[in-house]
This record gives structure tokens, C-alpha cells and sequence, in this order.
């Protein structure tokens, strides 16, 4: 079985205001495509209350770094009271969203994702002794690279999002 080392854990976005929840969502999947991230997406849920919708968009991309590990971000993106409003930007009207921004990041660095070492058990110790002496150092610095996709676009989502500030 894999092996998920934690990197980062329940970093948090909050923003409230103007936005564009499909631009943000495309913006989004063209940071994960530039970096070279896979996409997953495990949930996407859409409801319609009076005070305006709910979102909730769980999304799981991941990028192989060699055939032993790879790095697994995860976006939990709940949008609340989310209403459609028509705003005059440069004496044109634009359609936007208004309402509240929850996101949450989770980094990983998931190690042994084809199970090859979990045949036998002195396959299980070999790799372990192997983790622990001699690949150390390359775990450590796949791990960085985790860390530094993550505050990224966490800095990137900030940006994103402060440009709908007037």
C-alpha cells in the first residue's frame, strides 16, 4: 500500500465579495495544467437556497516526480451564498458572483503508488531501510516541491481574487 507523508495540512482561503466562480474554477485548472497536475475531481455539488447557492468542489490533482513518488494537492472549495449581480466596470455591464469563498489546501507526497514494494515482506523491509537511508534526501526535497506548488497557487487563488476589489 502507498504511503501518504504529509506536507501541508488544512491551509485556509476566506474571501468575500465579487467574484466569478467559473473563471476562478478555470483559473484554477490552468495553474494545475501548467505545473503538469493531473485532475481528479471526487465531489461536485450544487444547491439552490433562498439566500443564494451553495458550491462544494473537491478536487484531488497529482503530478508523478519519478516512478516511486508523487505529489497529491487537495482543494476543497465550498462557495456560499452565491448570488448572480450585474455591475458597470468601465461603462459595461458585467455578470459576477457575490457571496463567500472557503478554500482548503492538503499537500501530500504519496511514496510507493503502484505498491511494488508490497509483494513479500522483505520487500516491505527493503523498502523501508531504503526510504529511510538512502532516498531521504530526494524524499526531502519532493516534499519542498509540494510545499512550494501549494503556497502558489494559495498566493495565486489571493491575487485571483483581489482583482474583483474595487
Amino acid at each position: 500500500m502507498s504511503e501518504r507523508q504529509i506536507v501541508v495540512e488544512k491551509m485556509h482561503l476566506e474571501y468575500e465579495g465579487l467574484f466569478s466562480v467559473a473563471e476562478l474554477y478555470k483559473f484554477i485548472n490552468e495553474w494545475l495544467e501548467d505545473k503538469g497536475y493531473d485532475k481528479r475531481e471526487k465531489k461536485n455539488i450544487e444547491a439552490v437556497h433562498p439566500e443564494g447557492k451553495s458550491i462544494e468542489i473537491e478536487v484531488e490533482p497529482w503530478k508523478k516526480v519519478t516512478d516511486y513518488a508523487k505529489n497529491v494537492i487537495k482543494l476543497k472549495m465550498a462557495f456560499e451564498e452565491v448570488k448572480e449581480v450585474e455591475i458597470e466596470k468601465e461603462g459595461a455591464k458585467v455578470k459576477l458572483n457575490q457571496g463567500k469563498v472557503h478554500i482548503t489546501f492538503d499537500g501530500y507526497l504519496e511514496t510507493d503508488y503502484e505498491n511494488r514494494w508490497e509483494g513479500k515482506p522483505i520487500f516491505f523491509v527493503i523498502r523501508t531501510m531504503f526510504d529511510k537511508y538512502v532516498y531521504a534526501p530526494f524524499t526531502a526535497g519532493f516534499t519542498e516541491g509540494v510545499k512550494r506548488d501549494i503556497m502558489h497557487l494559495h498566493n495565486n487563488i489571493k491575487a485571483f481574487l483581489n482583482l474583483y476589489r474595487f
